[in-house]
């Protein structure tokens, strides 16, 4: 059953929500991106390369939230830099980091079949490279916009307590559990709640 659900019914899901929230999307360009042009007149989306299910590299989309050219900061763990005070975020990147609005053109990723509504986070191909013990159970599925660790805890924990969290999401996968995290995610985005890493995103 579990395995039925992954594979087919979790899908269906993911289409019907991505259809749904596909108006959402487009008011939403329709405000940010002229905001994004104005502040410094770079491009409005950050197309970042990922590592999908089964170690596929893909494009996720995401609106771009820091100023053109910065560079990429690693934390001393190997995972990117992410901070309140990152002097690399726009205003408006600022903003868009801390409601999570950043992440909504994912869905495109959604209805591509590269990500779900559900599920870890997808990490860069560096960070990738250092996946150690089970960690790369990770990638017996598919990355989401939200996950078991961005609502228990998100970027306030350390970058491999986060991984420990989604090998554990692969192994417990369900309805039950993709349905219990989806509405909490509403509650953290809303709470702003671990966002920000104390000291540590390239885009992230």
């Amino acid at each position: 059953m579990a395995r039925l659900y992954a594979r087919f019914v979790k899908r269906v899901f993911d289409l019907a929500l991505g259809v749904v929230a596909l108006p959402v999307i487009g008011l939403e360009f329709v405000i940010v991106a002229p905001l994004i042009i104005k502040e410094d007149r770079g491009p409005i989306f950050y197309n970042a390369e990922r590592v999908g299910q089964n170690g596929k590299p893909f494009k996720m989309y995401k609106y771009r939230t820091m100023y053109v050219g910065s560079p990429d900061i690693v934390s001393a763990d190997g995972s990117t830099f992410n901070a309140p005070d990152d002097p690399r975020l726009t205003r408006v990147g600022a903003f868009l980091r801390r409601s999570s609005l950043d992440e909504l053109p994912q869905v495109i990723n959604i209805l591509k079949g590269e990500m779900s509504f559900i599920g870890p986070r997808p990490d860069i191909p560096r960070e990738v490279a250092l996946y150690e013990g089970e960690e790369p159970l990770k990638l017996n599925v598919k990355p989401g916009i939200s996950g078991y660790a961005q609502v228990y805890g998100r970027n306030a924990l350390p970058w491999r307590e986060r991984l420990a969290l989604d090998v554990t999401y692969v192994k417990k996968q369900s309805f039950l559990l993709d349905a219990r995290i989806f509405f909490k995610t509403f509650a953290v985005v809303f709470s702003q709640d671990g966002i920000f890493e104390s000291k540590r995103g390239d885009e992230a």
